[in-house]
């Protein structure tokens, strides 16, 4: 015992430094083994969210590309098309024109009264038609493309949320049960509830600017740019402010719902009616895009772009005219004919690619779809 306390006495601070050395040792040990523990959890759990992440991403991708594929098919097209074909029946020019043609032939020609009349008519109608048209295929061509940004935020928003919530993909892919198909398909509104509105009003606008204009009076092509962005710029103001948002989305979703049920069955289909609280959301948003300043800049830069190569159309076949231009009772004709090819099919049509070349409108919809506010 006696030579234990010896030792002891000896050796104390030794044996007091060797135990503090092992036992900081070890736990430097500890802790260096939880800190790798801890760093190992979080790279997995970062490796999980890089990997969920991904996951959503190429769901996303999937969804994005199903809308957008439904669009340019189907809703574009299909909108166009009949577009097209309410145009052209609602300004059907050929009753004016043959009256015109037939009183020529006969011997009794029209009275002058008469034939400066129809020439009148021939005037505003033929402006009102092609400014109809151009201001009609620009919008809807907007107006798909912010649908597609809307639902392709959405299905994002859901993705992410369904996977937080472990809900499988299937459940996810809500396109026909959240309103999104009756989404997309309100880009026939324009052309089924408010064509009409647009027109009387793209009337009155023609009427304004061209009052004053002979029909014998030159025109150049310079000049007759001039009147196409007066008629549309007359048009957009003509109003109150953001109007012409009216024919494009339905101020009330459940007589819009009704409407369709309608439509498509001859009664009320109760059936159709139970995504409207979704479709309001969606058209809410809409709504709110189509107002916002970005917008309206995008559609006057498009629209004053659609006039640039409807203009050089024309001046393509007039060339060779005299630089004072040619008498506008002449350019009617071309006028009134680049109304169809205005509306044509989608895919081979040089005013919608003109449009969806544009820099400042890829440049809107990449701010647009990131930018976008979250659904509730």
């Amino acid at each position: 015992m006696l030579s234990l306390r010896g030792f002891w006495s000896r050796h104390r601070r030794k044996i007091l430094v060797s135990l503090g050395v092992v036992g900081g040792g070890y736990l430097v040990y500890k802790l260096y083994e939880n800190h790798t523990r801890r760093l190992s959890d979080f790279e997995q759990h970062l490796e999980d969210s890089r990997q969920v992440d991904e996951l959503i991403k190429n769901q996303l991708q999937v969804h994005f590309e199903n809308i957008q594929r439904i669009s340019d098919t189907t809703t574009l097209p299909y909108a166009m098309h009949y577009l097209r074909s309410r145009v052209s029946e609602d300004l059907d020019l050929s009753p004016l024109t043959e009256k015109l043609i037939h009183g020529k032939g006969q011997s009794n020609s029209l009275p002058l009264k008469e034939k400066l009349e129809l020439w009148e008519r021939l005037k505003i109608l033929s402006f009102t038609r092609t400014a109809a048209a151009l201001w009609s295929m620009t919008v809807l061509c907007l107006y798909v493309r912010v649908q597609v940004n809307i639902l392709g935020r959405q299905l994002y928003v859901e993705i992410a949320r369904g996977f937080e919530d472990a809900q499988p993909l299937d459940e996810i892919d809500s396109f026909k049960s959240h309103g999104q198909q009756d989404f997309l398909a309100t880009a026939d509104y324009l052309a089924t509830y408010g064509l009409n509105s647009l027109i009387m009003n793209m009337q009155s606008a023609a009427n304004e600017v061209l009052k004053d204009k002979q029909l014998k009076e030159p025109v150049s092509i310079a000049k007759l740019h001039e009147i196409m962005i007066q008629i549309l710029d007359m048009f957009m103001n003509i109003g109150s402010l953001n109007y012409w948002i009216n024919y494009l989305v339905p101020e009330n979703v459940n007589d819009y719902k009704q409407q369709m049920a309608m439509s498509a069955n001859g009664f009320e289909d109760s059936s159709l009616l139970m995504d409207a609280t979704k479709l309001e959301q969606l058209l809410s948003e809409t709504r709110s895009v189509l107002s916002s300043p970005d917008f309206i800049k995008i559609l006057d830069i498009c629209l004053k772009k659609v006039v640039d190569v409807l203009v050089n159309d024309i001046s393509n076949q007039v060339a060779g005219t005299s630089s004072l231009g040619v008498p506008l009772a002449k350019l009617l004709p071309q006028i009134a004919r680049l109304s169809s090819p205005l509306l044509d099919e989608p895919r081979g049509n040089k005013f919608v690619q003109a449009i969806q070349n544009l820099p400042e409108v890829e440049l809107f919809f990449t701010l647009l779809y990131a930018n976008m506010p979250l659904l509730s």
